[in-house]
């Protein structure tokens, strides 16, 4: 198998740039941590997930969000660039406009079942817990963590409490609203 390095995920994506016109996000240290997101999600999943969506770790249910994903074109079209910022429009990328937030394209049914297959595992993993007041043994799922979606750009995550600021739009906490699902957590 091989290697899959920093550089070789930046010259695909350069590469992939150039063929269509687009250009890698100016800020270096933006780039730098979306491309490191790049590999290791290629190194996790075996492909490049988008570092800036769920990805479940199943090809099928992912195909949309692979990098260069499906939404790039349109987003850069209508935005200037796309979801995540890795690719963008000239003008952006020279700074004569500035790069604004990119609404989530990817149909809500699709992030619902990466989110799905993404905890079926940590959802099996269970904890024994003793009920105070009758003595009997429950069992409580381990994992805490919810959907959180920005209602500023709709960038999702999950965790268990919502992130400090987005990692794209750069709103604030209370910006985040949590995702309810009909998933049965104790499996």
């Amino acid at each position: 198998m091989t290697e899959i390095t920093l550089e070789k995920v930046r010259q695909r994506a350069e590469a992939d740039a150039r063929t269509n016109g687009y250009y890698l996000n100016p800020d270096p240290k933006f780039l730098q941590s979306l491309l490191e997101g790049l590999k290791r999600n290629e190194e996790r999943y075996g492909y490049p997930s988008c570092p800036c969506r769920l990805a479940s770790g199943k090809f099928e249910v992912d195909r949309d969000i692979i990098c260069p994903c499906d939404y790039r074109d349109p987003d850069v079209a209508e935005h200037g660039a796309c979801y995540c910022a890795l690719y963008v429009r000239k003008d952006l990328h020279e700074g004569k406009t500035e790069i604004n937030p990119v609404p989530e394209r990817r149909p809500p049914e699709k992030q619902a079942k990466a989110y799905e297959a993404s905890t079926s595992k940590e959802t099996k993993m269970k904890t024994e817990t003793v009920k105070p007041s009758t003595g009997t043994i429950t069992e409580t799922p381990k994992n805490k963590k919810k959907l959180w979606y920005c209602k500023q750009c709709g960038y999702v995550a999950f965790r268990e409490e919502p992130p400090y600021i987005c990692p794209v739009c750069k709103a604030k906490k209370e910006m985040f609203a949590e995702i309810k699902t009909r998933i049965n957590f104790t499996g």
